[in-house]
């Protein structure tokens, strides 16, 4: 029998579009994915304008930035993840912050390691939800400092990936790391944009170049396959290039001694003055007072609001309606119908795409929203993070 290429080569892509989305669900579905916000918090609450009170809903991701939020009073804020893991981390960190005891928060989330992980444990699993303590009891030694990844931020799908590129890199070019590490410590952007000139084609070897090809390293990360496509579409270069224009801008253009997203990553550890805000020793008191207004749901953002109907001031709804935009148009229509339903006039919905305009949201959707282009197109440059497409603020009209 003649098989007719015409039909074969849809076949071969809907097979490797299953593929890739069930070794995407196998990893995301069954580990912790994010050991660290990978969204810049001072950008969003610049345009978040969170007020006393303020009802926030929001993707859990790690946790940081629900902690960052908290600085602001808000009189309740929602976090919600799909990954019962991705709440654990959280909750472990509102654990701590309410224990008092700065020098243990710190060691733990802030060098990724701490001497007796287990006593202080011990101490304040209590205060853990039952699914939490499940997870920590098996994952504590997370935070051993005499395991062979010697931190936390070198555990999960993305501290993975970031251990592998690293020691890949490192081991492939001995001199990266006392480079980076110079990068990190420049005195100013003029200092940076030179040591970055002189590294940037230390990291872009071959080896770089066939890992970020590499859709297991991007599952790692994160990246789903229909961000990938997004990218492939609408970035000329693709992927690489995206990447390596992301990361220069990053590194040249922006102030490392404050970008403590890729410090964590580069060293393992977060510093005193280069961290993110809940580890910083005057917003403890402040963060210990105000744990009580942040409640976890492991759940889809659908079904929470389904169970917990109300009017939310705010959504932050980071990157995921890229993957329902690809994957399930029904879910993203539904998804939107209830966060109108659970909306005033004037709340704030604030997202993040691979892509460089707003074609993830559905047309009748977009209908019904303000945006706030010329504010995010303002910020979006400054953020520390730096490797999304486009950033967006809408207000429910």
């Amino acid at each position: 029998m003649t098989v007719d290429p015409r039909d074969s080569a849809p076949t071969a892509r809907r097979l490797l579009k299953a593929a890739n989305d069930l070794m995407f669900h196998h990893v995301h579905g069954g580990q912790l994915i994010y050991n660290t916000c990978w969204e810049d918090p001072r950008i969003d609450r610049a345009l978040l304008e969170i007020r006393a009170d303020s009802r926030v809903v929001m993707i859990t991701s790690a946790g940081c930035n629900a902690l960052d939020y908290l600085l602001d009073g808000p009189a309740e804020i929602h976090a919600i993840d799909m990954n019962l893991r991705q709440n654990a981390v959280l909750e472990l960190k509102i654990a701590l912050i309410r224990r008092g005891h700065f020098d243990d928060l710190f060691e733990f989330f802030g060098i990724g390691s701490h001497e007796n992980f287990k006593t202080v444990y011990r101490d304040i699993r209590p205060g853990l939800s039952p699914a939490s303590r499940s997870y920590w009891d098996r994952k504590i030694t997370f935070f051993n400092p005499r395991s062979l990844k010697k931190s936390f931020y070198y555990h999960g799908a993305s501290g993975l990936a970031a251990w592998l590129l690293g020691g890949a890199l490192f081991q492939a070019q001995p001199n990266i790391k006392n480079y980076a590490l110079c990068l990190l410590d420049a005195d100013n952007i003029q200092q940076q944009a030179q040591i970055y000139a002189r590294l940037e084609p230390k990291i872009w070897g071959k080896l770089s170049h066939w890992l970020i090809r590499q859709r297991f390293v991007m599952t790692l990360l994160g990246v789903p396959a229909p961000q990938i496509k997004l990218i492939d579409d609408h970035y000329r270069g693709g992927v690489t290039a995206y990447v390596k224009d992301k990361l220069r801008h990053v590194m040249s253009a922006l102030p490392t001694r404050e970008n403590y997203f890729w410090r964590v990553y580069m060293t393992g550890s977060y510093t005193l003055s280069c961290c993110p805000n809940y580890l910083r020793e005057e917003n403890l008191a402040t963060l210990a007072t105000l744990a009580p207004r942040i409640r976890t749901h492991t759940s889809t953002v659908s079904q929470f609001l389904r169970r917990h109907p109300g009017i939310y001031s705010h959504f932050v709804l980071l990157d995921h309606q890229d993957w329902l935009a690809w994957h399930d148009p029904a879910a993203l229509a539904e998804e939107w119908a209830l966060i109108f339903e659970n909306s005033r006039p004037g709340t704030r919905i604030l997202m993040r795409s691979a892509g460089l305009n707003l074609d993830f949201i559905p047309a009748p959707v977009r209908a019904r929203l303000r945006f706030f282009t010329e504010r995010t197109n303002a910020l979006h440059p400054t953020d520390r993070v730096g490797t999304y497409g486009s950033l967006h603020l809408a207000e429910v009209i």
